[in-house]
């Protein structure tokens, strides 16, 4: 047991509370079935209360994370036995477990070592198919990241009652299921990994190119989402080449993340950007697991986009670009994933090749499309390849939609000072 300052303990908790919250809820879950992840929560947080309670006088044992776990499962068995909700079961718990004994003795019982194994089963539960993606996101960012209902909202820019809603609703959904702690037999497995893997996509955008809000980047949910992949990447199972496309896409666009806003937060486009300040490391890792992605026949929308991802990465300027590569990419993602935001990302490489008024015939296809209407991006979009073709009206018009729609605040700003730059945009 190392000693340690009341403060210097609860630097620890929060530091655990942060980075082992999803480890010891996976280890509980793994004990007491998916069904009590409410539970798992409670015990779990009591467990952290009662080291700052219990450490700066008993000292801080050698494995915390284990003691706090073991904390957790002795208060859970407690809990079952007294309401008797699952007497058998908890009965077997505590059979396994031995008697209630000392948590720093019983601490080595804990198999720490597979605790990510489980984090990365957890996951399977929380992005089971039957859930909506809103919860799937919202329940992992719960149960394996131990963000709060409060954190979770200003991260999905959601009110908590909605955040709250959806996860009673998620964890009842699950309880119903009777899901098993494992991950999925090969018959389910593409189907429950595709799910997880959408769920990993989403919360990294959400990190790169946040909706709305005070900022254009919420790195803590890229760092989140690269962590879970690496987690899943890592299980035998899910060693596949869509796991390490994903992975390659999420460490490629992450390699970018410093240096896509000015010091006074204006928003810098991808010529605009200092790339010395790309995070190389992340790069090559990046270029190992789309390596990796290669091995085998399927091509998945993930592959598409880590190959679109490594262009930009691998170029030595904006200039240097191959362009003519992204929009052959662009053209097969358009057959796997015929969305109108593919469409509108393709319609940017047409017009890096071919000019803006190829590309502006592209997009009258899409232009209509009702999940574009307040979508910012395609005003933008449209604004700056009128102004390529010298429509400086109508790029002033694109432009005054744009700024119609949801937006972060930098990007707003940035809409701004564009709008501002175009010759009588004033009128």
């Amino acid at each position: 047991m190392a000693g340690g300052s009341s403060a210097d303990v609860e630097r620890l908790v929060d530091h655990l509370f942060r980075h082992e919250f999803g480890r010891i809820l996976a280890i509980l879950t793994r004990a007491f079935g998916p069904e009590h992840l409410d539970l798992a929560e409670d015990v779990a947080q009591e467990a952290l209360m009662k080291a700052l309670e219990v450490w700066p006088y008993r000292g801080v044992p050698e494995n915390p994370t284990a003691w706090l776990a073991q904390v957790a499962k002795n208060r859970a068995i407690n809990v079952l036995n007294h309401v008797r909700l699952i007497k058998r079961k908890s009965q077997n718990i505590a059979d396994a477990l031995g008697p209630d004994r000392d948590a720093d003795q019983a601490a080595e019982s804990i198999d720490a070592s597979g605790a990510m194994d489980d984090v990365a089963r957890l996951m399977f539960v929380a992005c089971h198919p039957a859930l909506s993606a809103e919860s799937r996101v919202a329940l992992t960012l719960k149960t394996v990241a131990g963000l709060s209902v409060e954190e979770i909202a200003s991260a999905l820019l959601a009110q908590p009652t909605a955040v709250a809603q959806r996860l009673v609703r998620a964890k009842k959904q699950i309880a119903e299921l009777a899901l098993s702690f494992e991950v999925p037999a090969p018959a389910e497995l593409p189907t429950r990994l595709g799910s997880v893997l959408e769920v990993l996509y989403l919360l990294f955008n959400e990190g790169y190119a946040a909706h709305g809000g005070d900022n254009l980047v919420r790195g803590e949910l890229c760092e989140e989402a690269i962590r879970l992949g690496t987690l899943i990447s890592r299980i035998p199972e899910c060693d596949q080449p869509r796991v390490h496309a994903l992975l390659a896409l999420m460490l490629l666009a992450a390699a970018r993340l410093d240096a896509r806003m000015a010091a006074g937060g204006e928003l810098l486009l991808l010529q605009q950007q200092d790339r010395s300040l790309w995070n190389r490391e992340r790069i090559v890792a990046g270029m190992a697991h789309l390596e990796k992605s290669m091995h085998g026949d399927a091509l998945t929308a993930y592959h598409l986009e880590a190959g679109i991802a490594a262009c930009h990465a691998t170029a030595s300027s904006y200039e240097d670009t191959d362009w003519a590569q992204i929009r052959e990419l662009y053209d097969q993602l358009l057959v796997i994933n015929p969305s109108p935001v593919v469409a509108l990302n393709h319609a940017v490489a047409v017009f890096q090749c071919d000019g803006p008024a190829a590309a502006l015939r592209m997009l009258e296809a899409v232009r209509e499309h009702p999940a574009l209407q307040r979508y910012y991006l395609l005003w933008a979009i449209l604004g700056k390849l009128s102004a390529a073709a010298g429509d400086d009206a109508r790029a002033a018009a694109y432009y005054r939609e744009a700024l119609r729609c949801p937006c972060s605040a930098p990007e707003r700003r940035f809409l701004e000072s564009t709008l501002a730059a175009l010759p009588g945009s004033s009128s």
